[in-house]
């Protein structure tokens, strides 16, 4: 009982100072992310659509039958149901269609073979994009020969397809994260997954996307609760990090 205790107020004291510490973390670690296009979320008009995509990240368990905007099943249970429940909450007005299409597993040429039907066709005002571990990870059991340059080509054909088909769509893209002190991520995973998410900075840049620096934020989290508080596995954010992960988004769109 002594023991349960203990441990009881140990992760209701981390759970405290890291909830308190979301402000700080955002604080800190954001600068970049709200370098360009401050204001998206404000400029949207009625009835537009917002689109969140990506792989497991995003998706997060969706039922993935119906697919239907502002549909908690549709959603899943990560970050961009959070972020698309408060942009809901605070704009009752604007009759927004908001999606999530995230498909886990996927890397960027997925995203490529299914853009069509999954973003083309939905017609969307902003388009966030969380893409990328995948492209390395699934490299590290010999089924995937993909590489930097591969995903970094792959991506930057994706980006300019969607602004010929839809010139003044709104674009967020996230940066690939891994964090180490968990179960998947090593350190053999660095420096080559570094590669990565400098390629997506540089298109965010390239394409005047919002991006929003999710491996310096949960750098600065780890520094208030450790690494599994926030990760299980160091890709697959929890209840915390997708929290974390929700009001990152919002903040660099508001």
């Amino acid at each position: 009982m002594q023991i349960n205790r203990r441990n009881f107020l140990r992760n209701a004291t981390i759970g405290a100072v890291a909830l308190t510490a979301i402000p700080e973390i955002l604080s800190a670690s954001m600068q970049l992310g709200k370098k360009r296009q401050k204001g998206i979320l404000p400029s949207l008009k009625t009835g537009d659509v917002i689109l969140f995509q990506g792989d497991s990240i995003t998706d997060a368990g969706r039922e993935r039958m119906k697919q239907q905007s502002n549909l908690s099943s549709s959603f899943g249970t990560g970050y961009s149901f959070l972020a698309a429940s408060r942009i809901l909450n605070e704009n009752p007005l604007k009759d927004f269609s908001i999606f999530n299409r995230g498909i886990s597993g996927n890397k960027v040429y997925q995203l490529s073979e299914r853009w069509q039907r999954d973003c083309f066709d939905l017609n969307p005002a902003l388009i966030s994009i969380l893409v990328g571990v995948n492209d390395y990870w699934h490299t590290l059991d010999g089924k995937y020969d993909g590489t930097v340059e591969k995903y970094a080509q792959d991506y930057k054909q994706l980006l300019v397809l969607t602004r010929k088909m839809l010139p003044e769509v709104k674009l967020v893209i996230g940066e690939p994260f891994a964090i180490l002190g968990s179960t998947a991520v090593t350190e053999k995973w660095f420096p080559a997954f570094d590669g990565y998410r400098e390629a997506a900075k540089k298109l965010a840049e390239e394409f005047n996307a919002v991006f929003i620096p999710y491996q310096a934020i949960f750098n600065e989290a780890i520094l208030r609760a450790p690494a599994k508080y926030w990760t299980a596995d160091g890709v697959h954010p929890t209840m915390a990090g997708c929290s974390l992960m929700a009001e990152a988004w919002l903040n660099a769109v508001k």
